[in-house]
């Protein structure tokens, strides 16, 4: 089928339809573009010039060649010119009705060998099909937006869709220069199933004033490289659009977390629909504008003077303790780092060392400021040399009655009104705080590994947390050229708790065979945009740190779909812990 394609029809010329009608003539192919009547056409029309001549600009396209492309598609507000196209796209809006209608009406106008794709991202395929004669070439194919930018589409097959129209379309996929993967028919395939659990999760959160919607985009930018926060995301595909997604999705799986969060519908009953009215979670210069209003919000944080700070402790010895007293000593402030023997201490020392003469090889740091930064480390073994800090700050192991034990040992020593920090990515902070006589000086200080790398610091505050004491914890990241998020104390801050449930629900989609661990990750790397896909993360972070994270964000919000994926259980206990073991979901 794919090598006697040469003309294809468009039904529906949105940014959708339009993206793909010009992705088609770029790949030489004549295009007969339907749209509902003359107005819808002149938007479609307006869309493709508009999308080319910023080709042009860009040096993506010469003159001859935009005038080649926009040659090769042709305008219609009839179906019955479709009679002679060898290949149907149908990118009309997301309604079962609608889609139905237009595939029944074209199972009469064109050739029965004729194949049908709709580029549905949420609808069923199946359902769609049996309103036409051939059910068997009926298949989904998904496009992203912007269709001529992004390289993937997700071919979505039926119970009934042949084998050889699969491969077919799979062959003009590659044809497009489009990088697809194969799928089968369930609500919201694979990119949208994990991407807007995820998305409704941090709805929920700003519904629940958990964290800002600043923080919370930041948060995923900073913590995860993702190239956009979840809300400004939202704002771009449309809110209604992200709540048909997640209303098809929850009637599928019938699973709560995919129920649309409140807050969305009221959103929308109110018109503020995203960057395409000019308002969504953030408010544009004008609709279809990518540029946001700053905010007139003051933050609580800027309000409070903080406690000054120019010497901090650091309890431990393991990466992530080292990694901090390296941030604070390059920008300034004086180090004591608290091991339980002196060899420990002088081994991160070293370690640090280590680290600062990478940095001046690579050009980011002086000889002379490296020194210097050394020297502002001071490696000690008793509890008693912390006594004059103005902020401690602890790394130890990730046990509760380890932390506890150090909390205990840190009230007896430091000064009165020293700020206490623990760096638990996911124990309660509270805990923490209750093992000394003064939890108002008590908060989270979460830095991300590689300390000296990543710029994130989540901020965590308690129920007890002093605001002068959180304004601190700001300031001194603000001083080391951190970025600070703030939130409360609950299993997984911010980060985890958006991105630990994602990636359990990948872990479910193997699980269910639904598709392979390679194409999961290409949808959510070519896709969506992410640095790494699920199971490649999983694996550098590890199976069983992975597993615990989830337990402990179960245990905590008991909500059934965080209940960690068998999968994930079984290979930890096989021993399969990710890079670490040289065996996780992949070999290495």
């Amino acid at each position: 089928m794919a090598r006697d394609i040469s003309t294809v029809g468009v039904v529906g010329l949105g940014t959708m339809g339009a993206g793909i009608a010009e992705v088609l003539a770029r790949s030489g192919l004549d295009v007969v573009t339907v749209e509902l009547d003359e107005a819808g056409v002149a938007r479609g029309r307006g869309h493709l010039e508009h999308s080319t001549e910023r080709a042009l600009s860009g040096g993506k396209l010469d003159a001859p060649g935009r005038e080649a492309l926009l040659g090769r598609i042709r305008y219609s507000t009839s179906l019955s010119d479709l009679s002679e196209v060898d290949f149907v796209i149908e990118a009309i809006p997301e309604s079962f009705e609608l889609k139905a209608d237009v595939f029944a009406e074209l199972d009469k106008i064109t050739r029965p060998e004729v194949v049908f794709a709709s580029n549905t991202s949420s609808l069923s395929i199946t359902e769609i099909g049996v309103h036409t004669a051939r059910p068997g070439k009926v298949v989904g194919m998904h496009f992203f937006n912007p269709a001529p930018v992004l390289k993937l589409v997700e071919i979505v097959k039926t119970v009934v869709t042949e084998p050889n129209v699969v491969a077919e379309v799979v062959e003009f996929a590659e044809r497009l220069g489009k990088v697809p993967v194969v799928i089968g028919d369930r609500a919201g395939f694979i990119a949208n199933a994990l991407l807007f659990g995820y998305l409704n999760h941090a709805v929920r959160m700003y519904e629940q004033r958990y964290a800002t919607r600043e923080d919370l985009d930041a948060a995923m930018r900073f913590g995860c490289g993702y190239p956009m926060g979840p809300l400004a995301l939202l704002d771009l595909i449309g809110l209604d659009t992200a709540n048909e997604i997640l209303d098809t999705m929850y009637h599928q799986s019938r699973n709560r977390l995919h129920a649309p969060a409140p807050l969305l519908k009221q959103m929308i009953t109110a018109g503020l629909l995203g960057r395409k009215t000019g308002r969504g979670f953030y408010t544009y210069d004008a609709p279809d504008s990518p540029n946001v209003v700053p905010s007139d919000v003051v933050s609580t944080v800027d309000s409070v003077p903080p406690r000054p700070v120019a010497r901090v402790g650091v309890v431990g010895t393991g990466t992530m303790a080292t990694g901090i007293a390296e941030v604070f000593a390059k920008r300034g402030l004086d180090v004591v780092l608290r091991a339980r023997s002196l060899e420990k201490a002088q081994a991160s020392v070293a370690r640090v060392k280590k680290s600062l003469d990478k940095a001046v090889v690579r050009g980011k740091l002086s000889e002379e400021d490296a020194a210097a930064a050394l020297a502002r480390i001071t490696p000690v073994t008793d509890f008693e040399a912390l006594a004059d800090v103005d902020l401690v700050v602890e790394a130890v192991a990730e046990e509760l009655p380890v932390k506890q034990a150090v909390f205990a040992a840190l009230d007896e020593v430091v000064r009165p009104g020293a700020v206490l920090a623990t760096t638990t990515s996911s124990l309660p902070v509270i805990e923490c705080a209750a093992s000394t006589s003064r939890p108002a000086d008590v908060v989270g200080l979460h830095f991300f590994n590689p300390a000296p790398v990543m710029k994130l610091v989540e901020v965590v505050s308690t129920i007890a947390t002093a605001p002068d004491v959180v304004a601190t914890a700001s300031a001194v990241c603000q001083e080391v050229g951190n970025h600070a998020v703030h939130c409360g104390d609950r299993a997984g801050f911010i980060v985890n708790a958006l991105l630990f449930p994602y990636l359990n629900d990948a872990v479910k989609m193997l699980e269910a065979h639904y598709a392979g661990a390679d194409d999961i990750d290409t949808a959510m790397k070519v896709g969506c945009g992410l640095p790494m896909g699920p199971f490649e993360l999983l694996d550098v972070v590890g199976l069983d740190v992975s597993l615990a994270i989830q337990r402990t964000l179960y245990n905590e919000f008991r909500e059934e779909g965080f209940a960690p994926a068998p999968l994930l259980e079984h290979l930890v206990t096989a021993g399969r812990l990710g890079r670490k073991t040289g065996k996780g979901f992949k070999d290495y």
